[in-house]
């Protein structure tokens, strides 16, 4: 029995969601390979800008039902989640600075924003290699509060699924641009660029070499109090000055508010360099990629480039990584506890069972298997060893009957008295021979002409004696009986008028009807008249005892009564 099919600890699919301000929240399932959206749906969620959380975890619990429900995914999925970014600094620190010191250091940094003076920080880091410099190394770092992932891991365990990965929107973006191909020329290597990032909160500037993050810039604006022309007007004046110190050979502008156009922006703008622009808003006029005919135009039109960059995950390494599982400089987000249970199909029937409970289930399997597997392991080799014995004198005996049976037929075949196979030939050939004889004198007895006498012998040797009224008769029977069988060599042996004597023979009025008697055969005369060994001392018999002798057998007149 395979127990793999009824008891298995079942891999949970990977779902990616992504918390987007101005869309709400994404469920998305991309094919990899094909660059295609396989499915998309959202839920809008508010979001507060200000505290960088989300406004009801109850409503983030009914947005991840409604999506896993409408897109048929098995709520007891891994989700990977994109979060809205909440800090992201730089700072250089000495190289001999152990990794516990540098995230004491960096803690005491991040807790200087207003944000973290009330929440706990999620603090993770990423060490730039190529910026060191004497002594001191160039560290970027991001903090998330401690206590929104703590909520959104706690909701979606209590909905069955499990949170295992968690990305910030600056690197979903940078994965989606690089998945997409949009900044295929500015991501070369070595190639210098810079990436600006308008929300509702201000713009930021991430100056890139390729694929690889150098510098890092924020600039708070309250975009919302500006109206109509002013905010191109301010963002311009002030982005002008500070992209003065981050010289590049591209200028790519993303704008994630409906408030900002960034074709509007960069038509503006007087910068050194290409400027490219992506609408991640209501101004977009393009997918990002292609859809699949699931997902409707309009739902498409929603698909963000942070819902885009977490789907792509499998398919995309972008060196800047954060992860928030308590272990700066790792990279990868995983959250992940070894305390969280195994999910496990057992039939028809799901169930979640603690690791301890599952290493003692599955040992537990391994013993019932392993117990009777043991057993036969020392019981088949004896009962092997008793048949094969049993099957050796089998064998013996079998031997012995052989040669018996061999011994008989050389024996029989010294002998030889007796060939089966000539004799069943002779007999075959014989009765072919007579059933011959018998057909042909079926067929070629006239109608005025009669038999007395028929013998046919295992030789081929024939004697016929018959009567007829007229002498052509006898002619047409000896002709037809020569046609039919050829090779007999048949001869009219004797023919003669029918009389008892000869004074009958003499005085026979020659009006009246007479018969004829005449012999037909291939008979010699000595085999028509065989003498007895005894002869010249046995007086002369009769002629109807010399015709017993010979074995004639009377035929009853075959053929008179036609």
């Amino acid at each position: 029995m395979d127990f793999s099919n009824i008891f298995s600890t079942g891999k949970k699919n990977t779902v990616y969601l992504s918390i987007t301000p101005g869309v709400g929240l994404e469920l998305i399932e991309i094919d990899t390979h094909a660059k295609v959206v396989k499915n998309y749906a959202y839920r809008p969620l508010e979001y507060n800008d200000s505290l960088r959380e989300i406004g009801s975890m109850d409503a983030f619990k009914n947005a991840v039902t409604e999506l896993f429900d409408e897109l048929k995914i098995n709520i007891k999925s891994n989700v990977v989640l994109n979060l809205p970014l909440v800090l992201l600094g730089s700072k250089e620190l000495p190289l001999l600075l152990a990794d516990d010191a540098v995230t004491e250091a960096l803690i005491s940094e991040v807790e200087q924003s207003y944000i973290f003076k009330r929440y706990e920080p999620l603090i993770s880091w990423i060490d730039v290699n190529n910026s060191q410099s004497g002594d001191m190394r160039k560290l970027f770092y991001s903090a998330v509060q401690k206590n929104v992932v703590e909520d959104i891991k706690n909701a979606l365990t209590e909905l069955g699924a499990t949170l295992t990965g968690i990305e910030i929107s600056l690197t979903s973006i940078l994965k989606a641009l690089a998945f997409s191909g949009l900044a295929e020329e500015q991501m070369k290597d070595g190639m210098s660029w810079n990436l600006m990032i308008i929300s509702s909160n201000g713009y930021s500037i991430c100056s890139m070499v390729g694929k690889n993050l150098i510098d890092y810039y924020e600039e708070p604006l309250a975009i919302k109090s500006f109206e109509g022309e002013e905010i191109y007007n301010a963002i311009n004046a002030s982005a002008q000055i500070t992209l003065m110190s981050y010289p590049a050979n591209y200028l790519y502008v993303v704008s994630e508010t409906d408030l900002v156009s960034a074709e509007l922006l960069t038509s503006r703008m007087s910068v050194d360099g290409v400027v490219n622009f992506l609408e991640n808003n209501s101004f977009k006029k393009q997918d990002v990629i292609p859809t699949s005919l699931e997902v409707l135009e309009d739902t498409a039109r929603k698909i963000s480039l942070e819902a885009i960059g977490i789907g792509a995950t499998p398919a995309v390494n972008i060196p800047v990584k954060f992860n928030f599982t308590g272990q700066a400089g790792t990279g990868d987000a995983i959250l992940e506890n070894p305390d969280d249970p195994v999910h496990v199909v057992l039939g028809s029937t799901e169930f979640d069972i603690s690791p301890n409970n599952a290493r003692n289930l599955a040992l537990i399997f391994a013993l019932i298997i392993l117990i009777p597997a043991l057993i036969l392991f020392l019981v088949v080799p004896m009962v092997a060893n008793k048949k094969q014995a049993q099957l050796d004198e089998v064998n013996s005996t079998l031997q012995k009957v052989q040669a018996e049976v061999k011994r008989l037929e050389d024996e029989q075949n010294k002998s030889g008295n007796f060939d089966v196979n000539a004799e069943i030939k002779k007999v075959l050939g014989t009765n072919r021979s007579k059933l011959m004889s018998y057909t042909a004198l079926g067929e070629a007895v006239p109608k005025k002409l009669w038999l007395t006498y028929f013998t046919a012998k295992d030789d081929g040797k024939l004697d016929i004696k018959g009567e007829s009224s007229n002498v052509e008769d006898v002619y047409t029977f000896y002709r037809n009986m020569k046609d039919s069988l050829i090779d007999t060599k048949l001869r009219l042996h004797k023919l003669e008028m029918k009389s008892n004597s000869v004074d009958d023979a003499v005085t026979i009025d020659p009006n009246a009807p007479t018969d004829y008697e005449f012999e037909i055969t291939n008979m010699t005369a000595e085999e028509l008249n065989p003498q007895p060994a005894n002869a010249q001392q046995q007086p002369q018999q009769e002629p109807a005892k010399e015709e017993n002798k010979r074995g004639m057998k009377p035929l009853l007149n075959f053929g008179k009564d036609k």
